[in-house]
């Protein structure tokens, strides 16, 4: 299968190209739950398959490699792509190039389809048609997302992440650096799937995750994000965003001893 060549997306698959291996090092993986609960959701202690969506690193995937006979990662960035073919050992695990909307896979082949930290940047009607017809009966649709930022041991870190990124954002929009970018509220997932006609059943369901990290696994999850890389490439330095001052709060308030991180995931299922 070739590069997926929606012009519409073009803007979006390019944020996110150039960074995969700080993607992967700092972003959190889903925890074990979460395909414990799909599973049971679609009736099958097993999948036989399951795709998953905007799969970026693999971070999302290789969760199912022991718990699925195959899962199929769907990824419009080469770079992603080839970072998570480079981290994944499964022989059960393979990635390929593709968009939410036009997978190219035979109509009712898996038993789950999730898009994990990526619905937000795809089509949603397209996207939810598109894993109907590729689910069989009975098949589990899940958009997962977790909030931002984690809990850490420092409410002011957390407070300080915020605020670096509401700048970010400020001067993202004044370099005109998001023209074209298509992007739809995280908070309006399971509404849009409710109007969607796609799902005979919608609901949400929190779990939480804990892993641990330090001041430098925080930057490097500022680092992880699209919004920030979009204004570094563009060559905009770091005292511009206020990443240097983020980061000596960081290791001013964290330091470098790993300490627990609490995130929270929302997960948005729809069975068909």
């Amino acid at each position: 299968m070739g590069e997926p060549c929606d012009a519409a997306f073009a803007v979006n698959v390019q944020r996110f190209s150039g960074f995969a291996s700080t993607y992967d090092r700092h972003r959190p993986t889903p925890p074990a739950v979460i395909p414990e609960i799909l599973s049971c959701l679609a009736q099958t202690p097993r999948p036989r398959l399951v795709i998953d969506l905007g799969c970026g690193t693999g971070l999302s995937a290789r969760i199912w490699a022991d718990r699925a006979g195959q899962v199929i990662g769907i990824e419009p960035s080469r770079d992603m792509r080839q970072e998570a073919e480079a981290r994944t050992g499964a022989g059960n695990a393979s990635y390929r190039a593709g968009l939410s909307h036009a997978t190219g896979l035979e109509a009712g082949c898996c038993d789950i389809v999730t898009c994990s930290q990526s619905l937000h940047w795809m089509e949603p009607q397209g996207t939810f048609a598109e894993a109907r017809r590729i689910l069989r009966a009975g098949g589990v649709f899940a958009a997962i997302d977790c909030d931002w930022p984690p809990t850490t041991g420092s409410w002011q870190v957390d407070a300080a992440y915020t605020d670096f990124m509401k700048r970010v954002s400020a001067v993202e929009k004044q370099h005109n650096l998001s023209d074209g970018l298509q992007h739809w509220s995280k908070q309006q997932h399971l509404s849009r799937m409710q109007a969607s006609g796609c799902f005979r059943l919608t609901r949400e369901i929190a779990v939480h995750g804990v892993e641990t990290g330090d001041a430098s696994r925080y930057v490097g999850l500022a680092l992880s994000q699209g919004g920030v890389q979009t204004v570094l490439k563009a060559g905009i330095g770091e005292k511009e965003i206020g990443l240097d001052v983020f980061r000596e709060t960081a290791e001013q308030l964290l330091g470098h001893a790993p300490g627990p991180w609490y995130f929270t995931y929302r997960v948005r299922v729809g069975i068909v």
